[in-house]
């Protein structure tokens, strides 16, 4: 695996959504480092999910990571800092221009969230040279977007590593099809934010779902 630490980040896209107090302290309780609230608009993406008003409803001592794959992050940024919001993600292909992303980067900044920007599996690492210092997180996706359950991307590793190699203090988040094996890939490629739905929350104990994807 690797020696760097590991965090692991559930994504509350496959929660019990009718117990979702009940979940959040569930990850708590197994060990979880933060907990991710993606937020998918039916436009960028083709499904639609949570907004602001459900993070105003979570009690959790754990960090609350956004991931908006919107068409206007802008838009809706200030509604999720609101809401408690202490990093919040944007998609590079929501946001093609330097200017925009840099005033996105620094209405975020601003509020004391941290800032990371997204890539689809097709998006090359070269689309974010323009704010890749600027930004406290790189989320690499190994899905397309939008669903739960999707299998992973194996290529996406070679971004990672790629990233890795030139930014070695940067952290790097991978979400999309996270188990036990892909996990493993993710780390030794240098992923170190690991972003895990399906394979947490079906397991029948999530410490050691957890802890297994944390490589310990």
């Amino acid at each position: 695996m690797t020696d760097r630490a590991v965090i692991i980040t559930p994504s509350i896209l496959s929660a019990n959504l009718g117990k979702l107090q009940e979940e959040i302290e569930s990850l708590e309780s197994a060990g979880a480092d933060w907990i991710q609230v993606d937020v998918m608009d039916g436009h960028f993406v083709p499904n639609l999910s949570f907004g602001a008003p459900v993070l105003k409803c979570i009690k959790t001592r754990l960090p609350l990571d956004i991931h908006l794959m919107v068409t206007n992050p802008e838009d809706r940024v200030k509604e999720f800092l609101e809401a408690g919001a202490r990093n919040i993600t944007f998609h590079a292909e929501a946001v093609a221009s330097t200017e925009a992303r840099r005033a996105l980067i620094q209405a975020i900044h601003t509020e004391k969230a941290t800032v990371g920007i997204a890539l689809n599996p097709a998006t090359p690492i070269e689309d974010i040279q323009d704010v890749l210092p600027e930004v406290d997180m790189v989320l690499i996706m190994s899905v397309h977007p939008g669903f739960s359950g999707q299998s992973f991307i194996v290529e996406v590793l070679d971004k990672v590593r790629l990233l890795r190699t030139h930014h070695p203090d940067l952290m790097i988040q991978m979400d999309g099809g996270i188990d036990k094996e892909t996990a493993a890939l993710c780390c030794q490629a240098g992923a170190n934010n690991l972003v895990s739905a399906s394979y947490i929350f079906k397991a029948s104990d999530r410490a050691e779902a957890i802890s297994t994807l944390r490589g310990v």
